[in-house]
Order: structure tokens, then C-alpha cells, then sequence
């Protein structure tokens, strides 16, 4: 298959499989960029999740574009962010013309209540994926159990805590004397 449509229709196969934001997404895109397509490594998925908490917009999409990027180009870019915006915009776009019609019954509240539960799960599958590519030794150990505590805790701003992060990082491989 040619890689710019292979590009949409693989990330609208990821923003159509998944609910819940960027968090969600996190263990599709894992599995359709990096284990069956090869497309980037899960390093790079783990720097696409790190630069997105820097930058502004959705995670998915931000991964999505640099994944598109790095494989084709600006082209590849945008198709790849077109496809996994698109599902969600057709979606909501749907159910905010009926919403209106079934929000009050009760089993749909039931519904949003299992899916919110289920999404918490994709969520915390997610975190451990990451945790086993990202903290890799003591110092990283250390850094996650400060940015944890600070995110948690303090409520400290996601930027604040990954751009501190990366200091920390930067200063730590220096104090190594960049052997990395």
C-alpha cells in the first residue's frame, strides 16, 4: 500500500478505536506505529508522549504528526493528522445531534460510567508501557517519583513538571559526562 493513505487510514483506525482523549490512545498507537508497522521505536513513541506534554494540542495528534512527519514529509504529516482527527470530528459531530435526544435516560449515564472506568484502565496500561522505557535507572527512578509527587500532590502544571524534567535530565547527563 502507498504509505500517505496507509498513513490516514492507520491513524483513523487509531481515533476511531479509542475513547477517552490522548491518554487512551496511547496503547493503540503503540501497537498500530510501533509493533505492526515499525513506523518509529518505543523510545521515540515515549519522546512523541514527553514533546506533546510540552506542546500545545491533543497528545494523539501531536504523535501523529510527527509520526506522518518522519515517514513522509509535511504531506505524511497532515494526512496522518487528518486521520486521526477525523473519526472523532464525524463522531462528536453525531452525537451532538442526537445527544440531546437520550442524555436524561439512564442507561445512558450507566453507559458514560463503564466507559469512564474503562478508559482509566487504557489509561494506567499506558503508564506502565511507559514506565518500562522511560525509568531506566535511579536517577530516572528518582526524577518519576518527584514529577509524580509534584503532578499529584501539588498540582504543580504539566509543563512546568516536564521541562523541569528535562533540566533535570540534561544536568544528570552532564554530571555523567554525556557517556549516552
Amino acid at each position: 500500500m502507498n504509505l500517505l493513505p496507509d498513513l490516514f487510514i492507520t491513524f483513523a483506525r487509531v481515533g476511531v478505536c479509542t475513547f477517552g482523549g490522548g491518554y487512551a490512545m496511547l496503547p493503540v498507537l503503540q501497537r498500530e506505529v510501533v509493533s505492526k508497522k515499525e513506523w518509529i521505536t518505543d523510545e521515540e513513541l515515549a519522546d512523541c508522549y514527553a514533546i506533546g506534554q510540552c506542546t500545545p494540542g491533543v497528545i494523539a495528534v501531536n504523535a501523529a504528526t510527527y509520526v506522518g512527519y518522519k515517514k513522509k514529509g509535511g504531506l505524511g504529516g497532515i494526512l496522518a493528522t487528518l486521520g486521526v482527527v477525523f473519526p472523532s470530528v464525524l463522531i462528536i459531530g453525531l452525537i451532538a445531534a442526537f445527544l440531546q435526544q437520550f442524555a436524561y435516560l439512564p442507561w445512558a449515564a450507566h453507559a458514560f460510567a463503564g466507559i469512564r472506568a474503562c478508559v482509566c484502565a487504557l489509561i494506567f496500561t499506558s503508564v506502565l508501557r511507559l514506565l518500562k522505557t522511560a525509568v531506566i535507572d535511579i536517577p530516572a527512578a528518582a526524577l518519576y517519583c518527584a514529577a509524580l509527587l509534584a503532578s499529584a500532590r501539588f498540582g504543580l502544571s504539566p509543563v512546568l513538571v516536564a521541562v523541569t524534567g528535562g533540566a533535570v535530565g540534561l544536568a544528570v547527563s552532564r554530571i555523567r559526562g554525556w557517556r549516552t
